[in-house]
């Protein structure tokens, strides 16, 4: 696997230029030879400038061209949407042939690239579409707190659809499988039910009982140390005080919510299950500082480094 980390700059209106060039900025020469930013030359020399950074942005940069950069920040603009989607596509089939291990997604705004044409729910939508997978589950990963998703953008009463046996279980099958590849030997895997108090034995809804606990059955018997469903008021604290090494949530504010609240800084958006590896920040375009040169780039640094977890192929558990 190539260790080169390719970091798609996300929508050039919003703050991943500054984030990128910031945390490219901060490395050693020798970490800067191992990251090519996928974006727009103009428009990271602008962040540069916004930054007072002094750097030479020229070796490490994929430059894509984009109409009119660089454009005004803080602004939607179809034309940055198609960028965003441009920079992504291209960062993709780098990975696909092996030029790149890992991608690290600055952020996108999700209206501008559906202004644009692009017609996703955000960056892990349009990665499955480009890589033609199946399936892709959002993981959210903090120190103390890691979530992974059955069910993300969709409506809560299409997330509770979704909350079948088959999906379930898939969505423990690949946390298990992640958390064995960065170095848990036998992870301890919480199920978090759908309905309060998993359903008080149907007293309100049968979900827990029908779809989600055969699913941690069925996973029991394959092996993975699967416990729930467990009620989600609790299964969260249980899993941040050390009890288990990642909690499978049913839909996106339930999983959300928790990991944001503990780690909201700091936590990673990683794509699991797809032919290539990808990890996020977990913020968005902040239209309402970008250009100002104060965005907070610590989130995109942990990306980064959950990225070089990934490419080493040596991870360490934790």
């Amino acid at each position: 696997m190539s260790n080169i980390i390719g970091i798609t700059m996300g929508d050039p209106c919003g703050v991943g230029p500054e984030i990128s060039v910031r945390a490219l900025a901060e490395m050693s020469p020798q970490e800067r030879e191992t990251i090519r930013i996928y974006g727009n030359l103009a428009t990271l020399e602008a962040a540069r400038t916004a930054l007072g950074i002094d750097i030479d942005l020229t070796p490490y940069v994929v430059d894509l061209p984009v109409e009119g950069a660089p454009l005004d920040w803080g602004k939607l603009s179809p034309v940055a949407g198609d960028a965003a989607f441009r920079f992504i596509e291209k960062a993709v089939r780098d990975a696909e042939a092996g030029i790149i291990g890992c991608i690290v997604t600055a952020p996108i705004n999700k209206e501008a690239l559906n202004l644009a044409g692009h017609h996703y729910d955000g960056h892990t939508g349009m990665l499955r579409s480009l890589t033609g997978s199946k399936a892709a589950y959002m993981l959210l990963a903090s120190e103390r707190l890691k979530v992974i998703h059955v069910s993300t953008h969709v409506s809560l009463q299409e997330a509770i659809r979704r909350s079948t046996t088959v999906r379930v279980l898939a969505t423990i099958r690949a946390g298990d499988a992640h958390l064995k590849r960065i170095g848990y030997a036998a992870p301890k895997i919480a199920v978090a039910g759908v309905n309060p108090h998993c359903g008080e034995n149907g007293l309100f809804g049968t979900e827990d009982d029908d779809e989600i606990a055969p699913a941690v059955k069925a996973a029991r018997a394959e092996g993975i140390d699967a416990y729930g469903p467990i009620s989600a008021d609790t299964v969260f604290h249980r899993a941040y005080s050390g009890g288990f090494d990642l909690v499978v949530a049913q839909y996106h504010d339930q999983g959300h919510i928790p990991v944001k609240l503990v780690a909201f800084d700091t936590a990673v958006n990683v794509s699991v299950d797809l032919p290539i590896d990808r990890t996020s920040v977990d913020h968005g375009t902040a239209f309402d500082i970008a250009g100002k040169g104060i965005a907070n780039h610590g989130n995109m640094n942990s990306a980064i480094a959950y990225a070089r977890k990934l490419v080493s192929g040596a991870a360490k558990r934790g």
